[in-house]
């Protein structure tokens, strides 16, 4: 005789616990496995392009820096171009161009940072041209889920972008922008609530 089918409880839910950086970025937290670290170098020595770097803090709620947050960030080349079998243009991408890079909060202060090469515009869909950008997807102690977001920069005219045309309160289109503080480098603070929270998609 066959035996009923038995189904195990759903587990609860779980938040990103502390080893999202032993995990992901084993060398940030003292382990010295791989002989190099994934993510670390997101343009290349060769690429093209501007060289910039951008730094910001994670704030949760209560305007607090959070200090255990892993970012991923995606991007195109100073061309546009995606090293990505998605973009049909992926062979004439920049030489060494990863588009790709990992990056932890420092554990003292919560600052985050990268350097890169600003990105160009892309074509979005139905063809439409999106201003340069960075994504980001933001992974933390506390939350569920990872957080999509996307960076644009000051100094590019944003406001055809689709994406950011979306966003229907105008004021919070601005929660998008990283500011630029110096020659090649720009500020970009993420709010997770509260106050000029951040604009989080869903993709």
């Amino acid at each position: 005789m066959a035996q009923p089918l038995t189904y195990s409880k759903e587990s609860a839910s779980q938040t990103a616990g502390p080893y999202v950086h032993i995990g992901l970025a084993p060398g940030a937290a003292g382990f010295d496995i791989y002989r190099q670290e994934l993510g670390r170098d997101i343009a290349g020595p060769d690429a093209p392009g501007e060289r910039i770097q951008v730094e910001g803090v994670v704030f949760d709620g209560t305007g607090a820096p959070v200090k255990d947050v892993l970012l991923e960030a995606w991007q195109a080349d100073a061309a546009g171009i995606y090293p990505h079998p998605e973009d049909p243009r992926q062979a004439h991408c920049a030489p060494g161009f990863r588009g790709w890079g990992r990056i932890i909060t420092d554990f003292e202060t919560g600052i985050w940072a990268f350097d890169t090469i600003k990105p160009g515009s892309v074509m979005g869909r139905n063809g439409r041209p999106m201003a340069p950008h960075i994504s980001l997807w933001i992974v933390a102690r506390g939350l569920n889920i990872g957080l999509h977001t996307r960076m644009y920069f000051d100094d590019e005219d944003n406001h055809a972008d689709p994406v950011i045309n979306l966003i229907e309160h105008v004021d919070r289109r601005a929660t998008l922008i990283a500011r630029k503080t110096a020659a090649g480098q720009y500020r970009f603070d993420i709010r997770l609530q509260g106050d000029g929270e951040t604009v989080f998609l869903d993709v």
